[in-house]
């Protein structure tokens, strides 16, 4: 398989001087040895790095270039989240050290590195993409998620750090306001949306801890892709309806039947879309049978889960409209969103 890693991008370089030096201050089992800094090929978000030393290695999660939506991309939040949860939870990165704009003129935290297979658009080359192989990685998406949303949050600091009472309806105002600010293009449909949501809200489930961006290109397999070791980009986990976690999965998910622009919207065409793999139903109801949570509103959560997926695609194009990133890859992202809230349309009129 090709590498996960790049150089690093023009306009997105570190200080790779200064960075040294703090690392080299604040761990103390940094070899003393060239630090090298390259950067992870996927993610439309915070900006993450592969750094080694030696034999040390680590990862680097900063916020994106230019101005930011309120609230988001608080790397120093998700840096305290994933203390929290990863001694639940092994497959989340153990992180290390949190460090304030004084060192780097913005803040970022410092995370281990694991190593794995991260599945997207292919197989590696050395595995058989079989029917049953497809199965076993759905199932173990299904587990993960379960496991997650099991775990007694109660126990630990995150009630201090979250507010789950209310956060379904937070969640739908907060994303219909957050659309409104980085409009650009008028969208047939996208208002009467709006209103849809806002009318439609179902009582929420009992809160769990919940990932918020759970896909399966933000997971790692072992090598024979049996088990998952490793989930990655907390940036939006919290304590909340475990269902709206499980919608926002749902959106991720390509089926086969899918319209194409749907498909593929973000890229090449994801492989949950082969033969073996679960579709959205199966997933929801294998779900449904692992946790035992009644999932007969899900029309509403994947609904908001396309909508919110829109608005997150919008602010990307909204920043890169305005000049603030130079990345190529948003340039047709209007395209998408538009895609995106006729298909959350044709999803609130169904029932799952």
């Amino acid at each position: 398989m090709t590498s996960d890693v790049i150089p690093v991008r023009k306009g997105e370089e570190l200080d790779n001087a200064k960075l040294e030096d703090y690392l080299k201050s604040s761990l103390m089992d940094l070899p003393d040895s060239p630090l090298v800094i390259e950067q992870f090929n996927v993610g439309r978000s915070n900006l993450t790095y592969s750094l080694k030393a030696g034999d040390w290695e680590g990862v680097l999660r900063r916020p994106p270039l230019g101005p930011l939506a309120p609230k988001a991309h608080d790397v120093e939040r998700e840096y305290h989240i994933l203390k929290e949860i990863q001694p639940h939870f092994p497959a989340a990165p153990k992180p290390f050290l949190f460090a304030d704009p004084s060192v780097l003129g913005y803040p970022f935290f410092i995370m281990e590195r694991k190593h794995g297979v991260v599945l997207d658009t292919g197989f590696p080359d050395n595995s058989a993409a079989t029917p049953e192989l497809c199965r076993i990685i759905s199932t173990a998406m299904v587990d993960s998620l379960g496991s997650l949303h099991a775990i007694d949050y109660k126990r630990t600091k995150l009630p201090e750090m979250t507010k789950p009472d209310g956060f379904l309806e937070r969640q739908v105002h907060g994303w219909i306001s957050r659309y409104h600010r980085a409009a650009t293009d008028e969208i047939p449909g996208a208002l009467q949306l709006m209103d849809w949501l806002a009318a439609h809200i179902p009582i929420s489930q009992e809160p769990a801890v919940i990932h918020y961006d759970y896909k399966l290109n933000n997971a790692m397999f072992n090598e024979d892709l049996t088990e998952m070791i490793g989930l990655f980009d907390w940036e939006m986990a919290t304590v909340g309806d475990p269902l709206a976690d499980l919608g926002a999965a749902m959106s991720y998910w390509i089926q086969h039947d899918d319209p194409p622009l749907l498909k593929k919207g973000l890229g090449d065409l994801p492989i949950t879309a082969q033969p073996g793999f679960f579709s959205r139903d199966e997933f929801i109801k294998a779900y449904s049978r692992k946790t035992g949570r009644d999932v007969s509103d899900m029309n509403f959560y994947l609904t908001f889960a396309y909508f919110k997926l829109a608005v997150i695609c919008q602010q990307i194009y909204f920043r890169w409209k305005k000049g603030q990133t130079q990345d190529v890859r948003f340039a047709n992202l209007n395209v998408f969103v538009k895609t995106l809230i006729q298909h959350a349309c044709h999803v609130s009129s169904n029932r799952i």
